[in-house]
């Protein structure tokens, strides 16, 4: 006997986001110029922090020489102190239960941690240790020096990494954001000296923002951090990154990979920055296009077509300026035709209006990204500073899904005509010269590198 086949039940609406309740927050200036922010979060016994320090470089050979600086400043930040070798650190930290890592960028340095919140004390009195201490023993420096070379040598030999470097220097020029890495060879002229040198001049407390979210009142938070890091004091400033050069498209530029099995598309312009007027509309247009898997480019190349398995639009909010990447990695045959998908694309989400149901499915996915991403301590400690690093507060994660309510058919098509029309964009491509050359200069021009 053959079963019923079963009735088919309609998929419920989804509804309205519901209001954002807002943490108590609290913000202090300490004395030495160091500004706070205290969030509690309650439910979960942890305590999260975040702290952001400028630390851009200046341009022009100076600028060069602090990029190498600068990395390694920040993997042998916790190779020691001057009351702890490594190890001590190391463990001192997990007897806390808690972690603590420090990084560098382009714009800041950075540290991280976590702990429970009865350990917090403990963490901030050790944060505070590596910001009036840190020792850059020599050995340690060496050796993070020829493991950093070695790496520089490997990332460089990625398709990736190559696109990366060619489209960032095409944007921004001698500007910090156009060159990440430094070269092997500015890396092998540091020194542990002139890594203290740089930590007593550039790790300063003025115009350095400290966020820490836990299940501890704002107000008992805001005292234990000024009794740990009220005593850091430097004579150096922060140094802010510049304001990005305005950019132009130019012709695309092909790097040659030769015998590659495929192409690395990248294609970047500025963007809204998240305090921009129109940023919500951008952003809605931006996914419509490419920036989740249910975009159109997605459907395109990847599911109607096959030419490329992960393609993405990613924006990305250094604090100088926004910006707009398309990334794709492509099979050599077919480059040409993906490249002239992208910019089709690009060209209907222009030009041409989203339909409605596009418009509410991206906008569902933007509000839920939001709330998932803030859903933890973690999320919401990282998420907070870097809207501090924007000049933007707790208040933004209420407003903006407000914003994206707003956003209309039409707002969404004005804000792409603004920033994803297809002749803003620079376009580097990586692959083999000898059999993608000929298909790409039908449809753009090229430069070779």
């Amino acid at each position: 006997m053959t079963a019923p086949a079963p009735t088919a039940r309609p998929v419920p609406a989804v509804g309205k986001p519901r209001p954002l309740k807002l943490p108590s927050v609290a913000e202090r200036r300490l004395d030495n110029g160091l500004r706070v922010l205290a969030v509690r979060r309650p439910g979960v016994p942890l305590a999260e922090l975040r702290l952001r320090i400028p630390f851009a470089a200046p341009t022009g050979k100076t600028g060069r020489v602090h990029t190498a600086q600068a990395a390694l400043l920040g993997d042998t930040l916790l190779s020691g102190t001057a009351s702890r070798d490594a190890a001590q650190l190391a463990a001192d930290v997990q007897a806390l239960g808690g972690q603590l890592s420090a990084s560098t960028d382009a714009d800041r340095l950075g540290f991280g941690g976590s702990v429970l919140v009865d350990g917090l004390p403990g963490l901030l009195e050790l944060l505070a240790d590596v910001l009036t201490g840190a020792s850059y023993p020599k050995r340690e420096v060496v050796g993070e020096r020829d493991r950093f070379v070695q790496e520089l040598a490997i990332y460089r030999s990625q398709a990736s990494v190559i696109a990366r470097e060619a489209l960032l220097h095409r944007l921004y020029g001698d500007h910090p954001y156009g060159r990440e890495l430094p070269t092997a060879e500015q890396v092998e002229q540091v020194k542990a000296s002139g890594l203290r040198a740089l930590h007593a001049k550039r790790v300063v407390p003025a115009g350095s923002i400290l966020t820490v979210v836990g299940d501890l009142t704002p107000a008992r938070m805001l005292g234990l951090v000024e009794q740990a890091l009220g005593g850091w004091t430097a004579t150096g400033s922060a140094h802010d990154t510049p304001p990005v050069p305005a950019t132009t498209a130019g012709p695309a530029l092909l790097l040659d990979r030769p015998g590659a099995v495929q192409t690395t598309l990248r294609m970047a312009a500025s963007a809204p920055s998240r305090a921009s007027a129109d940023y919500a509309a951008f952003t809605l247009a931006n996914l419509v296009f490419g920036g989740y898997f249910s975009s159109r480019w997605v459907a395109n190349i990847r599911e109607d077509k096959g030419y490329t398995y992960s393609p993405h639009a990613q924006v990305e909010h250094p604090p100088a300026g926004s910006r707009i990447t398309v990334s794709a990695d492509v099979s050599t045959p077919t480059t040409a035709a993906a490249l002239l998908e992208t910019v089709y694309e690009l060209g209907r989400v222009a030009t041409t209006p989203v339909s409605q149901g596009e418009l509410d499915q991206a906008r569902r996915y933007a509000v839920g990204t939001l709330a998932l991403g803030t859903s933890s301590q973690a999320g919401l400690a990282s998420t907070l500073s870097q809207l501090a690093g924007a000049g933007l507060g707790l208040d933004y994660l209420r407003d903006y899904p407000q914003q994206l309510a707003a956003v209309t058919v039409d707002s969404a098509l004005e804000a792409a005509a603004r920033y994803l029309a297809p002749n803003r964009l620079t376009t580097v491509l990586v692959g083999d010269v000898s059999e993608i050359e000929a298909p790409l200069r039908t449809l753009v021009d090229l430069q070779l590198g």
